[in-house]
């Protein structure tokens, strides 16, 4: 069962896909953000089709001490959106620190800062998205 991973932002949402076993996570693409809801679902719906796609991982943006702020809402809310609107399973999965993990993969891998700033939302999207997949292993 393929599994797609959302880390969303206010300018682009970051998309990362499972392999077809659920192992392993990778980034995508940037959907980039221009008001349009209409637009953003058009487009995950073609990388719902394209790719077989049965379950939507949504990240949420937690506080450090585990509560929920005005982002983790926006997240929930789009979580809910989109569960409405696909007609799939859709989750969320605490995206607290991704984007650091994010940062310190791509600079162990010595990618310049001007590549780091076009991939850091998928590659975002890609360790919300492994954490969700690990955390749900059955092996």
């Amino acid at each position: 069962m393929r599994i797609m991973g959302l880390d969303l932002g206010e300018k682009t949402i970051g998309v990362a896909l499972s392999d077809p076993f659920g192992w392993t996570a990778q980034g995508l693409e940037i959907i980039r953000r221009k008001g349009q809801p209409k637009q953003e679902l058009i487009r995950l719906r073609e990388i719902i089709e394209q790719y077989e796609v049965e379950k939507v991982v949504v990240g949420l943006p937690k506080n450090m001490n585990g509560t929920t702020g005005p982002q983790a809402e926006k997240a929930l809310e789009y979580a809910l959106y989109l569960k409405r609107k696909l007609g799939l399973l859709v989750e969320t999965w605490d995206e607290r620190l991704s984007t650091v993990a994010a940062e310190k993969i791509l600079l162990s891998a010595d990618v310049s800062r001007a590549k780091r700033k076009k991939v850091i939302d998928k590659m975002a999207a890609a360790v919300i998205l492994q954490g969700y997949l690990d955390a749900h292993s059955s092996i």
